[in-house]
């Protein structure tokens, strides 16, 4: 608690609002860290204890608020707090406290200008999170493809009891395919942040005319959904409902808003989510894009996307069936 209080006094605007956004530090991946410190700490490590101490001391030295320290001089101590803490992770990471980190990996000079690091989606940017919950499996000795020309985009996922009924779904996308640990089945375009990706719940017994409204929310957008990377999205709201003619595939079009790292504000999105079930599978489709941008065009090619979706059992061959390990 006292740390929290602590880094909420740091936080704290300092002189205008243009002088905050260039000085307020990325806070959430110090906090990860101190997080990891904290516990490496009650593992009785004296190393953790050292580098908590540090970054205490240093954290309020280097971001102090008195009016006597000059800018050039601020600028230095951030700097070099920064580094510090870089190399720290580093240290502690060679002594297997926890995960590798390298120095190189933190760009100081964006992240003292613009309060982020330069790639918030880059190696830096996903520093301390966790990789979104979307149920997808892959199966081993396959890999996410898609055809530059045409956007045919086609996975062999597992799905019902123990994973063990591969299947092959595709779509075609306008977006390249994500690559990363982060993501799973996803293309997305990294400057817009439009994209689609591919996410997986237990049907539990239901038909999927059977599922309600409140099933597809609560399985998008739970706190380790794919949308909740810098928060839990609010004001979610389901505009439209529609199921096919044929009872195979069911449509739903959701707006909601949510937290963006770079301007820290809520920003809306609209979603059309394409969804069918498969061996007690709910199998879903979501393509999104800002709401701003759905109405001035990029709707059609989100709407294309989620409805180009398909999913069928994939041929039997003489391949295991097991689940490929993701790193």
């Amino acid at each position: 608690r006292v740390l929290r209080l602590w880094y909420a006094r740091l936080a704290a605007p300092r002189g205008s609002t243009a002088s905050k956004s260039r000085r307020r530090p990325n806070w959430e991946i110090l906090w990860k860290l101190v997080r990891r410190v904290e516990v490496a700490m009650f593992k009785s490590s004296a190393i953790a204890a050292s580098i908590h101490a540090l970054i205490i001391i240093e954290g309020s030295r280097a971001f102090s608020t008195t009016k006597s320290s000059s800018p050039t001089s601020c600028s230095s101590d951030r700097r070099e707090f920064v580094e510090r803490l870089s190399k720290a992770g580093a240290s502690l990471s060679g002594a297997g406290i926890f995960p590798h980190v390298s120095s190189a990996d933190v760009d100081v000079e964006a992240f003292e200008k613009a309060g982020m690091v330069s790639m918030p989606m880059g190696v830096s940017g996903q520093a301390g999170k966790a990789k979104p919950v979307t149920g997808v499996v892959l199966r081993d000795g396959s890999e996410v493809s898609r055809d530059s020309r045409s956007g045919n985009v086609v996975a062999e996922i597992l799905v019902g009891r123990d994973n063990q009924t591969p299947i092959l779904a595709s779509f075609q996308s306008p977006w390249s395919v994500a690559k990363g640990g982060l993501f799973g089945v996803e293309t997305r375009d990294a400057a817009s942040g439009d994209g689609a990706f591919l996410t997986v719940v237990p049907a539990k017994g239901s038909t999927l005319d059977g599922l309600s409204n409140s099933f597809f929310v609560d399985s998008l957008f739970s706190k380790t959904g794919r949308f909740s990377f810098y928060g839990t999205p609010t004001d979610i709201r389901v505009k439209r409902n529609q199921l096919e003619p044929n009872g195979q595939y069911r449509y739903l079009e959701i707006l909601f808003s949510n937290l963006s790292q770079s301007t820290q504000a809520e920003i809306p999105r609209t979603a059309i989510v394409s969804a069918t079930i498969i061996q007690d599978s709910v199998i879903m489709l979501v393509s999104s894009s800002t709401t701003n941008r759905f109405k001035k065009g990029q709707g059609e090619a989100v709407r294309q996307t989620a409805e180009s979706f398909r999913v069928a059992l994939a041929p039997k061959t003489g391949m295991a069936i097991r689940a490929k390990e993701r790193i």
